[in-house]
């Protein structure tokens, strides 16, 4: 470590708190100053290049430093840089609502925007109850969520969040909420099939429906993989069964796509796939292509229309100061540009085709359980490990110049939409080195 880095590093651990990060473990594991980035990969200040296998938290579709998109927040900086969206509007936040609803075929619209996950995950919560309380229906105040659900860290999204490292300490401050099977196909049991597993799951929101659906305002999901869960994936059956059962018992469905959708599963919403609409969609991540906080829920017109009215406290009064930001949006469309223009989600079929094929040799491994893949997410479990593992494995990525961040024993790629196919190779090359190197390390200990 050249003399730079290590004051970088210095600097940044006595003035940074990192997210998601114990910062004792930055005594034996060090942080990496990025000094820049180019295409799929990140470098830092001596030299040393990162294959960005997880689109540095899923947000980063098309690389990093992207002309086109560099180009267009260079073209909006010289013509609006913010303006407040109440009372006042702008062309790119018009022109980015209109462009999402069409790619519903106009089931949902009204987009209402944030700056990350978890707070359009409150907006959307928000909005559910709300509008039951407009149409005279107050008790309908709960929430469901699946088991090992992540939906975020603030107070009422991590009230629908079902993992213990991140809920537990909060207990106190959050209401109480229901949590049902996940439709993880890992659960199957002997002679089951993924749709199995999917109509069981279904069958345990039933029975909960049927004896609380008047007091439920709605139940969220991530639709088809379960990320923060271990990239638990479930079959697109699942959806549509629990459509049909919000329908019956009128409870709002509201898919979580921050992390699923921009093309991540196959198609550009992940709901696609099982042919069906939620009443809310949340959308965050890589809806900027990575460059600027945004996220935004769109929901039916029957939902916005329960707050229309002359009555303000009818009226759905969430904001903060900068949604809806021009540069914000203009990253956005020209992301959407991106993915109409390269014909994307049929580019990534291609390429998924020939990680599969680079990626055979490691999902034969004997220490490598379900392997499996949706769309751009390739996950593993990697059994017989500690709970070293992860950490491990992080750092030994960085040594073979990738950036990959298990979650648990779970190894999992999320690259961006533009590897070629020498990087293909040369992931899946690394990430079976890396594997190997690391189960190793655990024998010798």
């Amino acid at each position: 470590m050249s003399n730079q880095t290590s004051d970088w590093v210095s600097r940044s651990l006595n003035s940074v708190w990192h997210p998601c990060t114990q910062m004792q473990h930055h005594e034996t594991v060090p942080l990496i100053p990025v000094s820049h980035g180019r295409g799929a990969w990140l470098y830092d200040h001596d030299g040393r290049r990162y294959l960005d296998a997880i689109s540095s938290w899923w947000v980063n579709l098309f690389g990093h430093a992207n002309p086109r998109i560099n180009a267009a927040l260079k073209d909006q900086l010289d013509k609006l840089e913010h303006a407040m969206l109440a009372g006042f509007t702008h062309e790119p936040v018009i022109e980015l609502s209109e462009r999402l609803a069409a790619l519903t075929n106009h089931k949902l619209g009204h987009a209402f925007y944030a700056s990350d996950g978890a707070s359009a995950v409150e907006i959307a919560l928000k909005m559910s109850f709300h509008s039951w309380r407009n149409q005279g229906r107050s008790d309908k105040q709960e929430f469901v969520c699946l088991q090992g659900s992540y939906h975020g860290e603030t107070i009422g999204a991590l009230a629908v969040t079902d993992v213990a490292l991140f809920k537990d300490a909060y207990g106190p401050l959050l209401r109480a909420t229901q949590t049902v099977m996940s439709p993880d196909e890992r659960q199957a049991q002997e002679g089951e099939t993924s749709q199995d597993v999917a109509r069981r799951a279904a069958a345990d929101v039933q029975r909960l429906f049927e004896q609380k659906a008047d007091r439920i305002a709605a139940i969220i999901i991530e639709p088809l993989v379960q990320c923060a869960a271990g990239m638990a994936m479930h079959d697109p059956l699942y959806l549509q069964l629990i459509r049909d059962l919000c329908d019956q018992h009128e409870v709002h469905l509201i898919l979580d796509e921050i992390a699923v959708g921009c093309g991540r599963t196959g198609t550009f919403f992940a709901c696609e796939q099982a042919g069906i609409w939620p009443d809310f969609v949340t959308l965050s991540k890589g809806i900027s292509g990575g460059y600027l906080p945004l996220s935004l829920v769109l929901t039916k017109e029957e939902i916005y229309h329960a707050f229309y009215s002359a009555d303000v406290t009818r009226g759905f009064l969430h904001s903060h100061s900068y949604t809806g930001n021009p540069l914000a949006c203009r990253a956005a469309l020209a992301t959407l540009d991106i993915f109409e223009e390269d014909n994307v989600l049929a580019a990534n079929r291609e390429r998924a085709v020939k990680m599969a094929v680079a990626l055979a040799p490691l999902a034969r491994h004997e220490r490598v359980r379900n392997f499996r893949n949706r769309g751009m997410i390739w996950a593993f479990d990697a059994v017989d490990v500690d709970n070293t593992f992860s950490r491990r494995f992080f750092a030994n990525a960085t040594q073979q110049e990738l950036l990959l961040r298990p979650i648990g024993s779970t190894v999992y790629l999320m690259p961006p939409y533009i590897l070629d196919d020498e990087e293909i190779a040369g992931l899946a090359a690394r990430t079976q080195s890396v594997f190997e190197q690391t189960l190793a390390e655990a024998r010798r200990c």
